[in-house]
């Protein structure tokens, strides 16, 4: 019997920014805005490709500190099916650590545990291959790490640890 833990997911929003108007868009669900990632440098998104939306229109979210943004790198694959790809946030606030859940509850951290899961378990072999996970975490701008966090990454580069 597989171990079906379900891990609560602490974003709330995913946005994609317009390459023409800079404005942020919302995109309703975690696939589509995966879809969009994995594509954005030969296919840039643009406001048009909602046809409800135009650059005209009012950005839907104001990137400012009122909220906690992380940003992702452009072309990360899509996360394979039946899987979950978590971004945890350090303490510290000096970088985010990328696991990926497998279907029997297992989390993995790095390609060589992903090439270990498969070589132990067979039965996934095939259905998905290293070259489609990305442990490459998202970037947390500067001035969303909260000051006076000890260790932070901004806190290094001030003094020079």
């Amino acid at each position: 019997m597989e171990n079906k833990r379900k891990f609560n997911n602490l974003i709330s929003a995913y946005a994609v920014q317009c390459s023409k108007c800079f404005k942020f868009r919302i995109i309703p669900t975690r696939e589509e805005y995966e879809t969009i990632r994995q594509n954005f440098i030969k296919d840039p998104w643009v406001c048009h490709n909602n046809p409800n939306l135009s650059c005209n229109d009012p950005g839907d979210v104001e990137y400012n500190t009122s909220r906690f943004w992380v940003i992702d790198k452009p072309n990360l694959p899509k996360t394979p099916a039946g899987l979950d790809r978590l971004a945890i946030m350090r303490s510290d606030f000096s970088k985010m650590d990328i696991n990926y859940v497998m279907p029997n509850g297992k989390r993995l951290r790095s390609s060589v545990e992903i090439e270990k899961f498969i070589e132990a378990n067979q039965e996934y072999k095939g259905r998905f291959t290293p070259a489609d996970f990305s442990f490459t975490p998202p970037k947390i701008p500067e001035e969303m790490i909260p000051k006076g966090i000890e260790g932070s990454s901004s806190k290094k580069k001030k003094t020079g640890l």
